[in-house]
């Protein structure tokens, strides 16, 4: 089957001398994984590897077997020149951290254009923005919602979180209930836009503790989620 659809880089991986593996997330099937032949060491060939950098924005068209085997992309084009992305030492580290994220917790081989809808316009917002700071707590929070376990924020109130319920609730009944200054914080995300949430406050240890939660959170509701390999890159450019 031939599909043709947008589709997000998630990670390329060098297979051999010339190969390269690349994970996209399609608009039109979600998560696929395919095998570029040569791609490394060709000079004339249509598709560069220069097309698979992490979050690039693209247009496939693919061959899509369903034989339990790593397919081909046939011909690819970008559909968005960054003008910053991959240029700006900060947002470059959001990129492999935001890629990282997504690796691990996009398994579905099944279309999700809301999801889909919700990565294209948050990474195009990265690139045009320059105040950044809070980007990647934003951008996980707001990420819940499409997979399925975004806060309760009916009790908001309340002062503690329980991370392992995803609810707010007056004490603390597991050792995943959280409170003080960093839920605080936590609070004036849920519900803000990207723009309005690049204007709170955030003390270096709050801004790391508020990233430790939901990196938790994540590990909580996600199986097999795994903390990504670019947080500590990550830490030292904000902390």
């Amino acid at each position: 089957m031939i599909i043709n659809s947008p589709a997000i880089v998630l990670h390329s991986l060098r297979y051999g001398e010339a190969d390269l593996i690349v994970s996209l997330f399609t608009k039109t099937d979600g998560l696929h994984t395919y095998i570029q032949r040569g791609v490394l060491k060709s000079k004339k060939g249509k598709i560069r590897s220069s097309l698979f950098q992490p979050l690039m924005l693209l247009e496939i068209e693919a061959s899509h077997q369903n034989k339990g085997r790593l397919d081909r992309i046939k011909e690819a084009r970008v559909l968005t020149h960054f003008a910053t992305l991959h240029t700006d030492f900060v947002k470059s580290a959001l990129v492999f951290f935001i890629s990282d994220i997504l690796k691990n917790a996009i398994h579905e081989e099944e279309a999700n254009s809301d999801l889909f809808e919700y990565l294209e316009t948050t990474i195009l917002w990265l690139d045009t923005h320059t105040n950044v700071g809070n980007f990647h707590i934003t951008f996980l929070i707001k990420l819940t919602q499409y997979l399925g376990f975004y806060p309760d924020v009916s009790k908001a109130d309340l002062e503690f979180f329980n991370m392992q319920e995803g609810v707010f609730q007056e004490t603390s009944t597991n050792p995943y209930c959280v409170n003080g200054a960093q839920i605080s914080k936590f609070k004036e995300f849920l519900g803000t836009t990207f723009e309005a949430s690049m204007n709170i406050r955030l003390s270096k240890n709050t801004r790391s503790e508020i990233l430790t939660m939901l990196l938790v959170y994540f590990e909580l509701h996600l199986h097999g989620f795994k903390k990504p390999k670019s947080l500590s890159v990550l830490n030292e450019i904000f902390n």
